[in-house]
């Protein structure tokens, strides 16, 4: 872990399973706890928090006061407010803290307009779309930041999220976060449903429920940790496993006949339409 990163402060606004996530690697890679502090409003999360021994506290006042890195984990609806309520309190603060968003869809202009001081002042903020298998360390996240971020902001940023995730991606053009949000954001829910409907049909031709399940779960687990560490991308990987005429070529011409990528493909844009939509709407509020 970078140095810079073992001796900063950092502030979790918002004590969810992410935050957590979070927490967990920053851990494991030997930061100081007593360095961590999260503002958490609900008594169930905060003792969560408690529990993996960082400091908690109610006041996001108080969580962000002498802060180097605030992570903004709260619901996209909430954070309007949140972010205006540390803006006012780092009046006198002469070193705004780096700000981390991990809040879906809240556009870095909304971030920046939110968190304005009254003398203008506004933090530096990088905007993070991470995913859910973060929470067992084998994240992927997207990265934008804005203009004003410097190298070494990018840096610590960079070895805070490698923490829990495996894949770091900045983009150049925030519009690409909704790219990434379709794609690794709401990706996991794919597999999902793809082992899901696997465990249905093989359940329809005689497994038991417990024995479809347990296939389905390791071919998922098998196939991506091939992916993972193959150095050959995935068409050719799906060209070694495909004999002429065998049963798999016989499943992969059922999946064309269906339109299986245009089927993938209107879903991925689907989700992509629907994080910029939820860009301008939230950024509204």
């Amino acid at each position: 872990m970078a140095s810079q990163l073992q001796n900063s402060k950092i502030c979790f606004i918002g004590g969810g399973n992410m935050a957590a996530a979070i927490i967990g690697g920053l851990a494991a890679k030997g930061l100081d706890k007593q360095n961590i502090c999260v503002s958490e409003p609900w008594d169930v999360n905060r003792e969560k928090m408690a529990a993996l021994g960082v400091r908690t506290t109610t006041s996001n006042v108080e969580a962000g006061q002498d802060a180097d890195v605030l992570i903004l984990a709260v619901k996209p609806q909430v954070a309007k407010g949140v972010c205006q309520e540390l803006g006012a309190s780092w009046a006198e603060r002469k070193t705004l803290p780096l700000v981390v968003s991990i809040a879906a869809g809240i556009t870095l202009v909304s971030l920046i307009e939110w968190f304005k001081l009254s003398d203008g002042r506004t933090p530096h903020v990088v905007r993070v779309m991470p995913n859910t298998p973060a929470l067992v360390g084998e994240g992927a996240s997207g990265l934008y930041a804005g203009s004003d971020v410097t190298a070494a902001e990018k840096e610590l940023v960079t070895s805070l999220l490698s923490s829990f995730s495996k894949a770091t991606e900045w983009v150049d053009k925030e519009e690409l976060l909704d790219v990434v949000t379709g794609l690794s954001g709401s990706g996991p829910a794919y597999f999902f449903a793809m082992v899901e409907h696997l465990v249905s049909s093989a359940t329809a031709l005689g497994l038991s429920e417990e024995q479809a399940t347990r296939l389905a779960k390791q071919t998922c687990f098998g196939a991506g940790k091939m992916m993972v560490e193959s150095s050959e991308d995935p068409a050719q990987l799906r060209r070694n496993v495909t004999s002429p005429n065998g049963t798999t070529h016989a499943a992969l011409q059922s999946f064309e006949a269906s339109g299986f990528k245009d089927i993938v493909d209107k879903a991925v844009k689907a989700a992509t339409s629907r994080g910029e939509e939820l860009g301008k709407i939230l950024g509204q509020s």
